[in-house]
């Protein structure tokens, strides 16, 4: 298009100037408008002229960093995969000394929203209801997830079928607990920290792992 006569990264530099008529906006403003409607309102209500409105910009704008919509849904459907699948696959791979610490490692991505946003994973699978390309991108995405938590089990010493049954009982269970205690006070989550990894483990959790573990979660004010 002839207005993408300036490179499309530089617009989202603080530096540069705001383009001419219109009110600053970057690259991440459009995407987080955009994934707040998609999380409040479904991918259906994911319109630019609605998202314009929002940012009090005109709508020709958006095609300063995006194609056209679908673009955009793209973009949203890649950070979704480096924000939640990405970071689960890492934190399953973390160093740990044992098996309690591994899980504990599994967990921080469920208890911080800073590493797994889980509205948005929701909000991305009500979405594959009414998209099958996208509900085979979903399906992919839970076996990589749940192949990372079967390889963490595998490091610490369970036996192939064993590390992938307790991987999945690990995993599914996580997703459900999350659609189901999304507003679930911490201090009654964690009340449960010590039977949960026995089950998880098969075995008695290492107390070391359960307190650095609540370490974590003080030092980061997630209370």
């Amino acid at each position: 298009m002839e207005h993408r006569d300036t490179p499309l990264l530089d617009r989202d530099n603080p530096e540069i100037e705001p383009l001419a008529g219109h009110t600053k906006v970057t690259r991440n403003d459009w995407l987080n408008i955009a994934r707040d409607i998609l999380v409040n309102d479904g991918v259906g209500e994911v319109k630019i002229l609605k998202m314009a409105e929002r940012l009090g910009v005109s709508r020709s704008s958006f095609y300063w960093y995006f194609e056209n919509r679908k673009d955009l849904l793209n973009a949203l459907l890649e950070e979704w995969a480096q924000r939640n699948t990405a970071r689960i696959v890492a934190h399953c791979r973390r160093d740990a000394g044992n098996a309690s610490g591994a899980l504990c490692n599994f967990f921080e991505c469920f208890v911080n929203p800073a590493i797994f946003d889980t509205r948005l994973d929701f909000a991305v699978r009500e979405w594959a209801r009414r998209d099958k390309g996208l509900r085979a991108r979903i399906d992919a995405a839970d076996d990589e997830r749940m192949q990372a938590v079967k390889e963490m089990y595998q490091r610490h010493g369970y036996d192939a079928v064993d590390a992938d049954a307790r991987g999945r009982i690990l995993y599914f269970m996580q997703l459900g607990y999350h659609a189901l205690k999304e507003f679930e006070p911490m201090e009654e989550r964690m009340s449960r920290m010590t039977p949960y990894l026995r089950g998880f483990l098969g075995h008695e959790p290492d107390q070391d792992a359960i307190n650095a573990f609540f370490a974590y979660i003080a030092d980061n004010n997630l209370t």
